[in-house]
């Protein structure tokens, strides 16, 4: 028998091995897409994901506190943050793919599905993209301590579409495109074409991830005639732990679908007068 979506999406998430889980979510999207354009879809299904990914025994995944700092101009420096964001590529993978599997049994357009596989395919390619800039400085993910705090928004959200909407891409996955003009502009300086060039590919196609979180969010408030600011503001208090970190890229956030009246209320920071705040 055929597997279903939410089948292939727990293989990927049961798949220890970045290079290994990446290759085989890049094998079932590209299944995806090839059975949606030959008109023989393949079937969403239901299925029972693993409440945490399958990881690699290396890195090591520490407290948040404890993974240690390094300055940013040194080539150390440069390998700590690309391992960083090999990390978080990874985890995306793994988040794209369990919002698949852990939310089948939500009745949900086919576009939905269309969405998160691309993004999870993207992801992968990610992930790959800052291996080989790894590579390319002598170094490899696993060789650094990690973050082990990554999952917790996927724990705490598993039972709930919205929050996990409004807590991983709307908030997470947004973080992304406040910092990395940042991250591009660092290694611009240190003449690191490799990482400029795959940072800039991260860039561009996180907006649509961003999108694809908000789009859905707001189908789901409409379907169910709530208002989506009071609703993402909620959730957010509720599910993610800490303010949000100003500055914001308003101008991608605005292209993701993300207006300042929904993150700036939640920020650790005062909003600058542009920025019409809710009716309490």
């Amino acid at each position: 028998m055929a597997q279903t979506l939410t089948q292939m999406a727990c293989e990927v998430l049961c798949t220890a091995d970045g290079r290994e889980k990446t290759a085989l979510s890049q094998r079932h999207a590209e299944a995806w897409f090839a059975a949606r354009a030959a008109g023989s879809p393949i079937q969403v299904g239901q299925a029972t994901p693993p409440l945490r990914p399958a990881r690699p025994v290396r890195p090591e995944l520490l407290d948040p506190r404890d993974v240690p700092k390094r300055k940013p101009g040194s080539p150390a420096g440069r390998i700590a943050m690309l391992h960083a964001v090999a990390h978080i590529e990874l985890n995306a993978v793994d988040l794209h793919w369990d919002i698949v599997a852990r939310f089948g049994h939500v009745p949900m357009p086919i576009g939905f599905y269309d969405d998160w596989v691309k993004s999870a395919q993207e992801e992968s390619k990610h992930f790959n993209l800052i291996c080989d800039c790894l590579e390319a400085l002598g170094a490899a993910y696993g060789d650094l301590p990690a973050h082990a705090g990554m999952w917790r928004a996927a724990e705490d959200t598993r039972d709930d579409l919205l929050a996990r909407l409004a807590v991983v891409p709307m908030v997470l996955e947004a973080r992304g495109l406040d910092v990395t003009p940042g991250m591009i502009a660092h290694f611009q300086r240190g003449g690191v074409a490799q990482a400029v060039e795959a940072l800039n590919v991260i860039y561009a196609e996180e907006v649509a991830h961003v999108a694809y979180g908000s789009k859905w969010f707001h189908f789901l408030c409409g379907r169910d005639n709530l208002d989506p600011r009071d609703v993402f503001h909620d959730l957010v208090q509720r599910y993610f732990h800490g303010a949000l970190k100003a500055p914001f890229n308003e101008e991608k956030r605005a292209e993701a679908g993300l207006p300042p009246d929904f993150y700036w209320p939640l920020a650790d920071e005062t909003p600058p007068a542009h920025v019409r705040m809710p009716t309490p």
